[in-house]
């Protein structure tokens, strides 16, 4: 039988993109990155795990600001190539920027507005 991990395409440095999607709202947190090893501890903790392709590294996500994602469900894309997480959102903040979510600006001609507030001031959760 074929791994589960085996069946994904893995871009040329192993990852794939994963979504992050509020369980209670439908509504896209964030985007990042996934390894294998990030997508297996996922599964098997239920809470998301990345991989930073800026520090090399896993990102337990919630690790440093305790907004962690607790995982509903977890889906693989029609070309086995984007996964998609289903989570509940702890602290109610997603974003480094200290919103909901990453997803805070809206093109509108020609410029790109912010509509999103800051739930809570990034140097207050960052340290």
């Amino acid at each position: 039988m074929t791994d589960w991990l085996d069946q994904l395409k893995w871009n040329e440095a192993g990852l794939v993109p994963a979504i992050a999607q509020d369980v209670d709202t439908g509504h896209n947190l964030m985007v990042a990155w996934m390894n294998r090893q990030a997508l297996k501890e996922t599964v098997e903790t239920k809470r998301a795990v990345y991989f930073s392709r800026s520090r090399q590294k896993l990102w337990r996500k919630g690790e440093e600001s305790g907004h962690y994602q607790e995982v509903i469900e977890v889906r693989l894309d029609c070309d086995a190539d984007v996964i998609l997480l289903t989570v509940h959102q702890k602290g109610g903040i997603a974003c480094h920027t200290g919103r909901h979510n990453c997803f805070y600006r809206v093109y509108n001609e020609g410029q790109w507005q912010v509509v999103e507030p800051i739930i809570k001031d990034p140097s207050l959760i960052y340290s």
